[in-house]
């Protein structure tokens, strides 16, 4: 039974790929995930796929209500990518696919930090490849930026497991909190896969360099599992409130002067997680849930959102906001699944988001975080503006480009048709969502102070964005290169590597002389001592060699004796 374990599927159909046609290895993308889903509720809750291996009880499957509700988003987030790459032939991305969705339900399954670290790598190693897939010399270089950080991760994760079960004698991947060096070394490789801020570049830099169907399925795993690892392992922490405040705000500007739509949305899931990141530092019940089910209805509403634009990528040729507009005319489905997306992501009532939203604002309010909670309704304005009404609006509505694409491909409109559905059923009966939390809710997000606070806000939002485009100060869709953090081991570092080298090139050239000099005046002396004559060729009497041996004896014995 443990051989049946869902990631365990997923590795043996990435196994058997080379072997099928194109077209089946397509089918095996949809079957795979419906497969793993059904292997996953077969399963009770406990420890499963146990393995002793050199002395180490490996636990490649833990579940409970935690791991549970993250495995099952991530097969339906499976699924949907499958449907939606229907048209892919190219073996590279279907078997990165299967692998990375694969890896990453392990990685939330695993009990230990050794059968972690193992996934953590393998989600790494398989994600890149849906970045180079474009097989250009951008998204090669992209992709080596994307694999070095991603490792880096693994490397403190691996460094942070050696040194903690070196100070406990344990690997269980349990509560760990910021109690030593590897506890800590632990908690930073996770938080570079969850982009923590100045940590968080890689993802614009990679997402909008991955293929079309490559954007999509990279949305929903990798920085999800790093939320469900700080939830397992850092629940409480309260330094993550602030990290996840601040990750609600930054984004907000960079997403705003952002021309490439899928770079905005890339800035915005940054700004998604930190929501997420604020509840798993409040540790609450209530805050943990609210964890859990936005990042269920993020990975829903952020796969729709990259699936619009996608479509639009795919038949267009380009994302630019610039170069992009009046396509509902010919677009109208996508279009329509833009505008369900960009509501859930906004919260409106009776869509996803707000369901799952405002679980962490309560949670903070309740806590006393009355600054955090501040701080979430900004971002939650912000998201509205730069996501809610950005996107859609210039893919769709502003200026007509003249451009008049076909509709998005069957299976693309099937996929975000599914996705959308889910979407609005989540944010119409809650219910489903909340039995799936890890703790039991008695929360009703339909309240008359909830809807009508969440209303204000957002018509708040709306008129701001109008009275700032009827004013022209809205920041203009043009071309261009914004500057973030990554400009420091980007152009930076780069640029100041040859004075560095330079400088240590003449300090090592001066240590050599210096050395040279050193060995050249001993060996002097050496000679000028050992000459005929001098104080190392004269012969000793037997007396003088009896008083040395004698001292050297009793050296000798004070060491044995010290």
């Amino acid at each position: 039974m443990s051989l049946l374990a869902p990631p365990f599927i997923y590795m043996l159909a990435a196994l058997l790929c080379p072997l099928l046609s194109s077209r089946h290895r397509a089918l095996l993308l949809l079957i795979v995930p419906v497969l793993g889903f059904i292997s996953l509720l077969s399963f009770s809750y406990g420890h499963h796929a146990v393995f002793h291996v050199l002395g180490f009880e490996l636990t490649f499957m833990r579940v409970d209500k935690l791991s549970m509700i993250f495995s099952i988003i991530f097969s339906i987030a499976a699924l949907l990518g499958g449907i939606y790459s229907w048209h892919v032939r190219d073996h590279i991305q279907q078997i990165a696919t299967l692998v990375y969705a694969g890896a990453a339900i392990g990685g939330v399954l695993a009990g230990d930090l050794i059968s972690l670290f193992l996934y953590w790598e393998a989600t790494a190693v398989a994600s890149v490849f849906l970045i180079w897939a474009r097989r250009s010399a951008a998204s090669y270089a992209t992709g080596m930026r994307y694999l070095i950080i991603q490792v880096l991760s693994g490397v403190l994760l691996l460094a942070g497991l050696l040194l903690h079960y070196n100070d406990t004698g344990s690997i269980a991947f349990d509560h760990l909190g910021l109690v030593s060096l590897g506890t800590w070394l632990i908690f930073i490789g996770f938080g570079i896969k969850c982009a923590f801020p100045l940590m968080h570049n890689w993802l614009q830099d990679s997402y909008p360099a991955a293929t079309v169907t490559g954007t999509v399925i990279l949305s929903a795993f990798t920085t999800k599992m790093a939320v469900y690892a700080l939830a397992r392992g850092y629940a409480g922490t309260e330094i993550l409130i602030y990290i996840g405040a601040v990750m609600t705000l930054f984004p907000i500007f960079f997403a705003e002067i952002e021309n490439d739509l899928r770079r905005v949305l890339a800035y915005s899931l940054n700004n998604q997680l930190g929501f997420m990141v604020v509840g798993v530092g409040i540790g609450t019940e209530m805050a943990l849930n609210g964890t859990a089910a936005h990042a269920f209805c993020h990975i829903l509403y952020k796969a729709l959102l990259f699936m619009s634009v996608g479509a639009v990528l795919y038949r267009t040729g380009t994302s630019k906001a610039s170069e992009l507009g009046g396509l509902y005319k010919t677009m109208p489905v996508t279009m329509v699944c833009c505008l369900v997306g960009a509501a859930s992501i906004s919260a409106f009532p009776l869509f996803s988001g707000f369901v799952s939203k405002s679980l962490i604002l309560d949670a903070s309010a309740k806590n006393s975080y009355y600054v955090v909670w501040f701080a979430l309704v900004v971002a939650s304005a912000g998201v509205l503006s730069h996501s809610g009404i950005k996107i859609p609006y210039f893919t769709f509505f502003a200026h007509d480009s003249g451009k008049r694409p076909a509709e998005a491909p069957v299976h693309m409109r099937i996929a975000m048709i599914a996705t959308a559905v889910l979407c609005v059923l989540i944010g119409i009966f809650p219910g489903a969502l909340y039995a799936l939390l890890p703790y039991d809710v008695e929360y009703k997000p339909y309240t008359v102070s909830h809807v009508l606070a969440q209303m204000q806000l957002l018509c708040f939002a709306l008129l701001a964005f109008v009275f700032l485009m009827r004013k022209g100060l809205h920041p203009p869709e043009v071309r261009g290169v914004n500057l973030d953090s990554d400009w420091l081991y980007r152009k930076l570092a780069p640029g100041l590597m040859p004075s560095i080298v330079g400088l240590v090139a003449l300090r090592v050239t001066a240590m050599q002389d210096a050395g040279v000099k050193a060995v050249s005046g001993l060996i002097k002396r050496i000679s000028f001592l050992a000459r005929p004559g001098g104080m190392l060729a004269v012969s000793w009497g037997v007396n003088s060699m009896v008083l040395v041996v004698t001292v050297m004896m009793l050296i000798v014995l004070l060491f044995n004796l010290l």
